[in-house]
């Protein structure tokens, strides 16, 4: 019985708060955001590149 009772309070504790929860979504979108930016970048690079040769 106190494991079990052990391994509900380590259940309970790592659940996230509603803003530890936003947090990641902004971090995830931000990191999104990022990364289509720099596929861009690469894009607009070899577009240069095709057009000077």
């Amino acid at each position: 019985m106190i494991l079990a009772a052990g391994l509900f309070t380590f259940t309970f504790a790592s659940c996230d708060t509603r803003e530890e929860n936003t947090q990641e979504r902004v971090e995830d979108t931000a990191e999104d955001v990022g990364n289509d930016v720099e596929d861009a970048a690469d894009e607009v690079e070899d577009e240069a590149k095709d057009v000077v040769q």
